[in-house]
């Protein structure tokens, strides 16, 4: 017997967001195909690069914690699911500037949801973790509870479960064109077409590729991380956070050494913009790869600035205000966006998982999406089609 190539939902991108979508909707019992130009997890995207940081204290709009909090509990349930480890809660040490507004709306969230975070001067935080120098003007907030996701794994979790419930899966499959019509939508392949109820665009760097269904104000960037050979009695994950320090030089993040791996740091800001077609350039052929990030470390973390052990490059797709979207499409009531996660979206992907099949099954969602509405780009001439 031939494959369906009718569905209830078709989700195009399988990535982070795109394939805990499908976990959830094959969970509840939906015809679900997923389409990804390439075989996730993989190299070409942004979950690359075997971790990220998850943390609970945010800056901005409350709905950010509400949902890491929401993100956390549901990655906890894939982990006794899928029987690996996936969440390490090494702790997370932010670090700034005495007069960061950033780290002081963080604090201000830490008592709002009664999170346990620590608030730290620069003498402690160097007390604490010899490996850490810092001006006599930063301070630093300690999230005991947060820690980092292996996003990769994260993934091959979340694909195996939804295609044990019942999801299908297209793997290295280009879509040609989207058909939307009153009553669906259809898919083209180059191989076939697929016609399904709803349309969830999970496209990532790749929203280039669907300008002619809608146009959305993302930016997609090239950035480069490294592993560092690091002094292990002080950076090793069973005594060392993970960290994001800004102020002097840009903003920057990282991991402690795991297993022998090396300190791993990635810079926030900046990098090179990127469409699809493209070059995606490996690690080293910016000059800047490597001494921005060797800068830093010889600024804050100076016995980790060894001989680089690993490198890689991922994208960030950045949104102008560097919020995301969440969003039906304001002309086709059936189709729905996640997108522009700007560098800071992968700790969410659980429960922008969750959202998205709540909105194709209920039309609402039990999390507060309002921050994530497209409509809030309408003075930036986003092109709806």
């Amino acid at each position: 017997m031939s494959p369906s190539t009718s569905y209830d939902v078709i989700v195009i991108g399988a990535g982070s967001m795109g394939m805990s979508a499908g976990y959830f909707l094959a969970k509840h019992q939906v015809k679900a195909l997923l389409i990804d130009k390439f075989d996730p997890p993989h190299g070409a995207g942004s979950h690359n690069g075997e971790t990220r940081l998850i943390r609970h204290a945010y800056t901005g709009s409350r709905t950010y914690t509400a949902m890491a909090l929401r993100a956390d509990q549901l990655w906890t349930e894939l982990e006794e699911q899928s029987d690996q480890p996936l969440l390490v809660r090494s702790g997370v040490l932010n670090m700034g500037a005495n007069e960061s507004g950033n780290l002081e709306q963080k604090w201000q969230t830490t008592e709002e949801f009664g999170l346990q975070v620590e608030r730290l001067d620069a003498d402690e935080i160097r007390k604490r973790w010899q490996g850490i120098q810092l001006p006599e003007s930063y301070v630093g907030l300690y999230e005991r509870e947060a820690g980092f996701l292996y996003s990769e794994a994260c993934i091959r979790a979340y694909r195996k479960q939804a295609l044990a419930l019942g999801a299908r899966l297209l793997v290295n499959t280009h879509v040609t064109r989207i058909q939307i019509e009153k009553s669906g939508v259809t898919v083209h392949t180059l191989e076939r077409s697929y016609h399904a109820d709803q349309l969830i665009l999970c496209a990532g760097a790749w929203f280039g590729e669907l300008e002619s269904l809608i146009q959305l104000p993302i930016r997609s960037v090239r950035k480069a991380v490294a592993w560092f050979e690091a002094d292990e009695t002080l950076y090793d994950v069973s005594r060392f956070p993970g960290f994001t320090f800004g102020g002097i030089g840009g903003g920057f993040y990282g991991f402690p050494s795991i297993g022998g791996s090396g300190v791993k740091i990635g810079r926030h800001d900046e990098g090179q913009e990127w469409r699809p077609g493209m070059p995606f350039q490996p690690f080293g052929h910016f000059s800047e790869d490597e001494t921005h990030l060797r800068q830093a470390l010889e600024t804050f973390l100076p016995q980790a600035a060894g001989r680089i052990l690993r490198s890689a490059v991922c994208k960030y797709e950045f949104t102008p205000d560097e919020h995301f979207i969440i969003d039906r499409h304001p002309e086709h009531k059936h189709v729905f966006v996640a997108g522009g996660f700007s560098g800071h979206g992968f700790k969410f992907s659980s429960v922008v998982g969750e959202i998205l099949a709540e909105l194709t099954l209920k039309g609402r969602t039990e999390q507060d999406i309002s921050p994530f509405a497209l409509a809030r780009f309408h003075d930036q001439h986003v092109n709806l089609r």
